[in-house]
C-alpha cells in the first residue's frame, strides 16, 4: 500500500467517525432524555430502552449483527467492511455517551427535537459520503440508492413512520395527549434528519462545469489530468473579434475542486480566461451512475 492510498483510507474512517460521533450525540444529548423517538436501528433501541431500560447502543449493536451479512452481500464487501466499523463504532459512541449524558442539554422538547433531527442528518450524511452505513434503514435507503435515482433521506423518511408512531404503545406511563405530542416531535425530529441528509449529499455531489480559453491550454489541460484526476476535453475555437483560432479546456470536476483548477491555472497562465457554471447532474466515470 502506498502512502497516498493509507492517507485516503485513514481520511474516509477518520470522517466517518465524525459522521457517527454527531449521529450518537443527537441521540444521547437531545432524543433519548426526552423519551422522543427517531428512525431506524437506533429507533427501535430507543423503544426498548423506553420499555425496559436496557442500553441503546446494545439493541443497536445486536439488531445491525444480520443486518451486516444483507449489506455485504448485495452492496460488496468494502461496503461491508464500512458497515461493520459504522455499526460497531456507533454502537460504542451510543454507549459512551448515553453512559455519560443522563440530563438534556436543551430543556425545551421541541427545540431539542430540531436540534437533535439535524445533528442526526448531519451525521449521516457525512457518513454516507464516505460510502458508510450506520446499519438498520440506512442500509435499505443505501440499497435502493444503488439501482434507483431515488434520495437516501426519503427512503428514510419512510421507513420510520412506522418506528416513531409505536412510541404510543410502548410509553404507556404517560397520558395518551402526551404520547401523540412525543410523536409529533419524533416525526419533526425524522423530518429534519432526512432534510440535512439530502442537503448534506447534494452538497457533496454539486458539480461545475468549465471553460478554459489559454495559449498554454495544454499545461493546464496536463495538470487537471494529473493533479485532480479529472478527464479533460480540448476542442477547437475561433475568436470572433481577432479572428485568431484557439483551444478550449472544457472539464467537469465537483465544487470543492474548483479552486484547485483555480490554482493550477493561476500558476500556468494568469492571464486565461474561465467560465464556471453549475450543472444539475453529471452522470458517467467519476460522477455518478446513470439509474432507471
Amino acid at each position: 500500500m502506498t502512502f497516498k492510498t493509507v492517507f485516503k483510507t485513514t481520511r474516509t474512517y477518520s470522517i466517518i467517525v465524525f459522521g457517527l460521533f454527531l449521529y450518537a450525540l443527537s441521540w444521547t444529548a437531545f432524543l433519548l432524555p426526552h423519551r422522543i423517538t427517531g428512525g431506524g436501528v437506533s429507533g427501535i433501541g430507543a423503544l426498548v430502552y423506553y420499555a425496559t431500560g436496557f442500553p441503546l447502543g446494545y439493541t443497536y449493536l445486536l439488531i445491525n449483527i444480520g443486518l451486516i451479512l444483507i449489506a455485504i452481500k448485495i452492496l460488496g464487501a468494502n461496503f461491508g467492511v464500512k458497515t461493520i466499523f459504522g455499526v460497531a463504532t456507533g454502537a460504542i459512541l451510543l454507549s459512551l455517551l448515553q453512559n455519560f449524558i443522563h440530563l438534556p442539554v436543551v430543556e425545551d422538547k421541541f427545540l431539542s427535537a430540531i436540534i437533535g433531527g439535524m445533528l442526526s442528518g448531519v451525521g449521516l450524511g457525512i457518513v454516507f459520503t464516505q460510502g458508510g452505513s450506520t446499519g438498520g434503514t440506512d442500509i435499505i435507503a443505501m440499497i435502493i440508492n444503488k439501482y434507483r435515482n431515488i434520495s437516501p433521506g426519503r427512503v428514510i423518511l419512510m421507513c420510520d413512520v412506522f418506528i416513531i408512531g409505536s412510541t404510543f404503545l410502548v410509553l404507556t406511563d404517560i397520558v395518551p395527549v402526551k404520547r401523540i405530542e412525543t410523536i409529533v416531535y419524533g416525526y419533526v425530529a425524522m423530518a429534519i434528519t432526512a432534510y440535512a441528509i439530502d442537503a448534506v449529499l447534494s452538497g457533496s455531489r454539486q458539480s461545475v462545469q468549465m471553460f478554459i480559453f489559454s495559449k498554454k491550454y495544454e499545461t493546464i489541460a496536463d495538470q487537471i489530468t494529473k493533479q485532480i484526476g479529472r478527464g479533460v476535453t480540448v476542442i477547437d475555437g475561433q475568436g470572433w473579434y481577432t479572428k485568431e483560432t484557439q483551444r478550449v479546456v472544457i472539464t467537469l470536476v465537483r465544487k470543492h475542486e474548483i479552486s484547485d483548477i483555480y490554482k493550477i491555472v493561476k500558476e500556468v497562465d494568469s492571464e486565461a480566461f474561465m467560465s464556471v457554471a453549475s450543472v444539475m447532474g453529471v452522470y458517467g466515470q467519476g460522477f455518478e451512475r446513470i439509474r432507471a
